[in-house]
């Protein structure tokens, strides 16, 4: 099949450390996708030029919060001015076979969700992801003015979605946010900060600064496999 002779095909772009998934080649196999894989700075699937999608299996998922690379990847797509989105692959008896307790996965899914203002979307399988991803890009070309609308408070412009973010970690508030980011410069910066670090600024003593590293970071002694 040629990918670049598919009549209407929805152009997607697949980061090449994907290739041994099985979602590249159900992507290859359908006329409703234009395939280009190359390596992408930002997520593993960019679709239409509008969608950014993060795929992630539970395995993924617990191996990323391990390693704290989860929030620093919903931060980086909280910035994006496309749309992005978490697509999390698996089902209950993936979760029930998981070695992770599930409130923690609960507060890092909540953390990108609400904080970060990542949206989550589940899928069963590998052939779901992709029906999810056609039927979003399907839905954005239907409506007129070219994007999906966007309900509840989102603010405009970085630095504002900056703040919006800092004040979602524990007794942050806007002026703390504020004297954070003059100080680190980014979001990622002040949640890599030592604790040392933070109580540099203004306002934030030895027991916010452990509240913040606790917010941020999980002790992986917590999730040895038994």
């Amino acid at each position: 099949m040629d990918d670049g002779l598919q009549t209407g095909a929805l152009p997607i772009q697949v980061d090449d450390r994907e290739a041994g998934s099985p979602v590249l080649e159900l992507l290859r196999s359908s006329s409703d996708f234009r395939v280009t894989v190359t390596r992408l700075k930002l997520g593993d699937y960019l679709l239409d030029n509008r969608f950014i999608f993060e795929r992630k299996t539970l395995a993924d998922l617990v191996v990323s919060i391990i390693d704290g690379r989860l929030f620093r990847q919903a931060l980086k797509l909280s910035e994006t001015k496309l749309q992005p989105a978490l697509i999390l692959e698996g089902t209950a008896q993936d979760f029930a076979e998981c070695s992770m307790r599930w409130e923690a996965i609960q507060g890092a899914l909540v953390t990108v969700s609400l904080f970060c203002g990542v949206p989550l979307l589940r899928a069963r399988s590998p052939e779901e992801t992709v029906s999810t991803m056609l039927f979003a890009a399907r839905q954005a070309r239907t409506v007129v003015t070219g994007a999906l609308p966007r309900h509840g408070y989102r603010p405009r412009g970085k630095r504002a979605r900056q703040l919006f973010i800092l004040q979602g970690l524990p007794g942050i508030g806007p002026a703390k946010a504020r004297r954070l980011l003059e100080r680190f410069g980014s979001v990622e910066a002040i949640i890599n900060a030592h604790s040392e670090e933070l109580q540099s600024v203004r306002g934030i003593g030895d027991g916010l600064a452990e509240k913040l590293r606790w917010a941020v970071e999980e002790p992986r002694r917590e999730y040895r496999s038994s």
